[in-house]
């Protein structure tokens, strides 16, 4: 799944290719992407619109038209595209938003998994998706206390507390692993059982891994690509996510992965004791 990396590269390039562009029309293959209303509603508003802004909170992308905004959680494998009308569409295109130019926008979904909500332009806030979203983890919003509090309040372990985009957006299971890992704290020790000083470096590396990822373009473990088809560089940079049995950069034991709650974790058993 692209994580806060991955979404924020696909918003730039994204806003480089339609900013400015105006909706001729909108194509809907699968209906069960959009929700909040009818699909055919979502097609109507957005003719004749044009794209003014492409956002993000957390990894949901923001697409801000002159009068409505459209909420574009990728998921698994989602992806946007331009080209033009008259390229052929893949089976995997399932959105397709026309521009008056001849070209298109089309959104890519090998698993169906992705989904657009459609709301009054600025208005994002006022759903439950973006409500219940915890602080991004650049400037002020992103604070050491409240970072503090949150882990506090939780007796699960901190891989899931990271994940569930309330003490902060963005992290995924690729950079949860790394975030643990150099903070060198063992992905399921109990949220509040930390020491403060365990919980002061889980927030530094959170921002830190966070700002180098995004200036190299991401992770590409698989499939990714930003909205201009280039592939990320971070992957380059993990230290034991993907790693299992290779020696620790740090004192060299084994990463070791395990299963923790269905999700794939890596740590090193040494760096990071329970």
């Amino acid at each position: 799944m692209p994580e806060l990396p991955e979404v924020e590269n696909v918003r730039a390039t994204l806003a480089e290719l339609v900013v400015g562009r105006t909706i001729k029309a909108v194509d809907i293959g699968v209906p069960k992407m959009i929700r909040g209303i009818e699909a055919d509603q979502f097609a109507t508003d957005l003719t004749n619109e044009t794209f003014v802004a492409i956002r993000r909170r957390g990894k949901f992308l923001l697409l801000d038209t002159t009068n409505y905004t459209i909420l574009s959680h990728l998921r698994m494998e989602g992806k946007y595209r331009l080209a033009p009308q008259t390229e052929a569409r893949t089976k995997h295109t399932h959105i397709v938003f026309q521009l008056t130019d001849e070209d298109e926008l089309r959104y890519l979904d090998v698993r169906k998994f992705g989904t657009m909500e459609l709301v009054a332009r600025g208005d994002e806030g006022s759903t439950r998706a973006i409500q219940k979203l915890g602080p991004e983890p650049f400037g002020d919003d992103f604070q050491l206390a409240a970072f503090k509090a949150a882990l506090a309040r939780s007796t699960r372990g901190i891989k899931n507390v990271l994940l569930d985009q309330k003490a902060v957006v963005g992290l995924g299971n690729i950079y949860v692993d790394e975030v643990c890992f150099q903070a060198q704290v063992h992905p399921t020790k109990a949220s509040n059982s930390l020491t403060a000083a365990e919980v002061t470096r889980l927030y530094d590396v959170t921002r830190s891994i966070l700002t180098e990822a995004v200036r190299l373009g991401g992770s590409t473990i698989r499939t990714y690509v930003n909205s201009q088809g280039k592939i990320g560089n971070y992957q380059d940079k993990l230290l034991v996510y993907g790693h299992k049995g290779e020696p620790c950069p740090h004192c060299g034991s084994l990463i070791e992965k395990i299963q923790y709650h269905g999700r794939g974790t890596h740590y090193c058993p040494s760096c990071q004791p329970k």
